[in-house]
C-alpha cells in the first residue's frame, strides 16, 4: 500500500489526476488546492464547473482548516452516521475557487477508509473526490465498469482493491451555518 501511496501523490502534487478506490466508489481525485487540477477533473467527466464536487480531508482537524466554523452538529452527524456521509459545508477556506459552489458552499466527507486516510494525511491537503463516471451516466459499481475515457483520461490508476465489496455513493447532508438540516442524498 505505501507504494501506490508514494505514486499518487507524486502524482497529486504534480497537478495530475488519480484513479483510487474510496470508501465509497472508485473516484478520480486531485489536489484540492489546485485549481487547474481541478479543471482537468471537470473537463474529464464533461461535467460544468457549477456542478459541485466533493473533497475528501484525513481528520477532523483536516476538516477545521477547510471550514471558516464546523458546526457541532457535524461531528454528531459523522458520528451517528452508519455510512459514508459527505457533509456540505459554509464558508470553505483554502481550497481552489472553482471548487467552491456558487453559494459558497463544499461537500466535504471525512475518508473512513485507510487507504483514503493515509493517502491524505501524507499529502496534507484535501484531495478532491468524485465518482469516476461520465457527467450523466450511471456512476460505475466496481472497477471493470469504469468508462476507457476515463481510464485513458487519469494519470495514474492504484492499484489498489476497495475495502468494501458494495459500492455505494455517500449521503449527502447540506448544513447551513444558520442551523437548517437539508438531506441531499440518502
Amino acid at each position: 500500500m505505501q507504494k501506490e501511496i508514494d505514486q499518487a501523490i507524486n502524482v497529486l502534487q504534480q497537478g495530475g489526476l488519480i484513479l483510487y478506490p474510496t470508501d465509497t466508489v472508485w473516484g478520480i481525485g486531485c489536489d484540492a488546492t489546485n485549481e487547474s487540477a481541478v479543471k482537468k477533473i471537470y473537463d474529464l467527466k464533461q461535467r460544468e464547473d457549477s456542478k459541485a464536487l466533493i473533497c475528501l480531508v484525513a481528520n477532523d482537524a483536516m476538516l477545521e482548516r477547510t471550514i471558516e466554523e464546523v458546526p457541532d452538529l457535524a461531528y454528531d452527524i459523522m458520528d451517528l452516521s452508519i455510512k459514508p456521509t459527505t457533509i456540505v459545508y459554509d464558508n470553505p477556506k483554502g481550497v481552489a475557487k472553482n471548487l467552491i459552489a456558487e453559494d459558497n458552499t463544499l461537500a466535504i466527507r471525512v475518508a473512513s477508509d485507510k487507504f483514503c486516510r493515509y493517502l491524505i494525511n501524507k499529502f496534507k491537503k484535501p484531495i478532491v473526490s468524485t465518482s469516476s463516471n461520465i457527467s450523466g451516466r450511471p456512476t460505475p459499481k466496481s472497477f471493470g465498469e469504469i468508462d476507457k475515457v476515463i481510464l485513458k483520461g487519469v494519470d495514474y490508476v492504484v492499484n489498489l482493491q476497495p475495502e468494501q465489496k458494495y459500492a455505494v455513493p455517500s449521503a449527502i447532508i447540506k448544513l447551513s451555518s444558520d442551523g437548517t438540516v437539508k438531506v441531499i442524498r440518502e
